[in-house]
């Protein structure tokens, strides 16, 4: 079963301004991955090309984690 997830915006978060309303409901709704769970459902994906984008996925968000512990420690 999937998640439920409610994602709202009010705009005293932005400081009434609409443009970073929108922007922000965006952003929020591409960290919960809203977009790419309904694609992944409405289409049939093979269980191996799954597979491999979690790995990529985990890949990337890994170096991410990497490059901030290395800026915050103050490695080049």
């Amino acid at each position: 079963m999937s998640k439920s997830v409610n994602v709202s915006v009010s705009l005293e978060e932005v400081g009434g301004n609409p443009t970073r309303l929108i922007k922000k409901f965006i952003k929020k709704c591409k960290k919960e991955r809203i977009v790419e769970e309904f694609i992944e459902r409405s289409r049939h994906t093979k269980r191996s090309v799954k597979r491999r984008r979690e790995k990529e996925r985990a890949r990337r968000n890994a170096k991410k984690a990497e490059a901030l512990r290395n800026k915050k420690n103050g490695i080049v």
